[in-house]
């Protein structure tokens, strides 16, 4: 199984805030591969994984924006019921805590990379299997 890297974006909570993000993003021609993004007590959190990570983080330090990185679990998922499931019962039995997971495209209708934050990276690597 594959290693993702994802960045951890804080800004503030405000209109616009992930358009200019992303628009940043697009100038520098860097894509967004799978993306997640909340609000709380006056600043926005944003995950994400893009393609041109090391470009990214430095597009970020320049607009005086914090970001953190981290390793990732990639996974590349059916696009079908249960597949989910069976990847999060694996984990489980390994002894793998999931913290967060989202998805973004596998580029293709019938896949997706489900990305998750998880407590034993080693441990999920070898369970996803």
């Amino acid at each position: 199984m594959p290693k993702a890297k994802q960045l951890i974006l804080t800004v503030p909570d405000q209109p616009g805030m992930l358009g200019e993000v992303a628009g940043a993003l697009g100038a520098k021609k860097i894509n967004i591969l799978g993306l997640a993004a909340a609000t709380g007590q006056g600043q926005g959190m944003i995950w994400m994984i893009v393609d041109k990570t090391a470009a990214a983080k430095k597009l970020f330090a320049s607009r005086g924006w914090d970001v953190r990185e981290e390793e990732l679990l990639r996974v590349t998922l059916a696009d079908s019921p249960g597949s989910l499931g069976k990847l999060a019962t694996k984990l489980g039995r390994a002894g793998v805590n999931i913290a967060s997971i989202y998805a973004g495209s596998a580029g293709s209708a019938r896949k997706l990379d489900a990305y998750l934050s998880v407590s034993d990276l080693k441990a999920a690597l070898k369970a996803a299997r």
